[in-house]
């Protein structure tokens, strides 16, 4: 499936950890398709032009996730959570959602924060909480 949004949320869509796009929408996007950005549009290629540039990509759903969580509500609920108070560490941001030793058990830093997280680590993460 082929898409044309803002560039600003196309970076979102297709962002990588450590950087300051990657969120909520990146994780549960990744978690479900491959998103792969293709191209960018200028703003005087409509008529008005618009005040943004767009941008052309692409969601290519799984035939078979490569990272299947226990509950993708519980995953949901988890990145949700977490990227609210993205500053906080994960320690912070879950007491009372999860155990100190589901940390150990998903092999997560608990010291660290949501935006350096690999979705197969948010899927570790939310593993724990259900199990």
């Amino acid at each position: 499936m082929h898409f044309m949004l803002q560039k600003e949320v196309v970076d979102r869509i297709t962002a990588s950890p450590n950087t300051k796009e990657y969120g909520r929408l990146s994780v549960m996007i990744q978690y479900f398709c491959k998103p792969t950005f293709l191209f960018e549009v200028p703003p005087g290629s409509f008529n008005p032009p618009p005040k943004v540039t767009s941008a052309v990509f692409r969601l290519e759903p799984y035939a078979t996730k490569p990272i299947v969580a226990k509950s993708e509500k519980a995953l949901a609920r988890l990145v949700s959570h977490v990227f609210t108070q993205r500053r906080k560490t994960l320690r912070n941001s879950l007491k009372g959602m999860l155990l100190e030793d589901g940390f150990e058990n998903a092999g997560v830093d608990p010291m660290a924060r949501p935006e350096t997280l690999t979705l197969a680590q948010f899927v570790a993460l939310s593993d724990q909480m259900v199990a």
